[in-house]
């Protein structure tokens, strides 16, 4: 099946990451943002030589225990460079991760072979909406200011297809897609903010963090508590992209 005719199928939003990817074998792939390794593990499976980097050393040290036949590196990504380039670089919830997505683009640019190509999914415009709304309106509330805290980069489709476009990228396909997810039982949004988005909170009073937890809580009961349990309202994009 040619690529093209591939990507342009309605069925692919519904296919697992990794059949975008449609590993040939033998290929040299890029796993950006690999962490525990096990979706590593997958590409070699299908008969790839494929190398995961992190910039998380712990993740990386899992890996490398879980699956200490293949290659994993410490590294920031956007500074990745090698001599080798790869067939394809795959990654999985990890560019919203990378603030400086010029950089990173780049970096993709520099290692994959004319032809090669990106097979991503990341959060995107709009992710977590409903608890960001929340977290802000509290923010002010309490007479914080809200500049410069978003840790994310979250773009929406036009944005990230220029981004690739201007470093010599071919768009093949996009798929920008909402979604709700129900948290781990018994947890809430309040562990959800404590594992992933206290930093909004660094510089503010701890007297006053366990009162705007309560009320982020209140403000975000109405629509995220289903049946007894709580929910996060999630965007997602997922890109391929071909290096001309």
């Amino acid at each position: 099946m040619e690529t093209n005719t591939f990507y342009h199928d309605a069925l692919v939003a519904k296919l697992p990451l990794m059949e975008l990817l449609q590993v040939k074998s033998g290929e040299h792939i890029l796993d950006l943002g690999c962490g525990n390794g096990n979706l590593t593990a997958q590409i070699a499976a299908a008969g790839a030589t494929v190398l995961g980097i992190d910039s998380s050393e712990h993740m990386i040290e899992k890996a490398k225990a879980q699956y200490p036949s293949l290659p994993f590196v410490t590294v920031d990504a956007t500074t990745f460079r090698r001599v080798q380039l790869f067939d394809a670089i795959f990654s999985n919830a990890t560019i919203h991760w990378i603030q400086d997505a010029k950089a990173l683009v780049e970096m993709m640019q520099a290692v994959l072979q004319v032809g090669g190509r990106v097979v991503a999914e990341f959060a995107a415009a709009g992710n977590v909406s409903i608890v960001m709304d929340a977290i802000y309106q509290v923010l002010k509330n309490y007479g914080y200011h809200t500049t410069n805290r978003h840790p994310w980069y979250w773009p929406t489709i036009g944005e990230y297809s220029q981004l690739l476009e201007q470093h010599q990228f071919r768009v093949l396909y996009t798929h920008h897609f909402d979604g709700v997810q129900p948290l781990p039982a018994e947890k809430t949004i309040r562990h959800w903010i404590e594992s992933y988005a206290a930093y909004f909170f660094h510089d503010c009073a701890e007297s006053d963090i366990e009162m705007m937890y309560n009320e982020i809580e209140a403000m975000t009961a109405p629509v995220l508590m289903q049946n007894d349990r709580w929910h996060i309202n999630i965007s997602r994009m997922r890109v391929v992209a071909i290096k001309e």
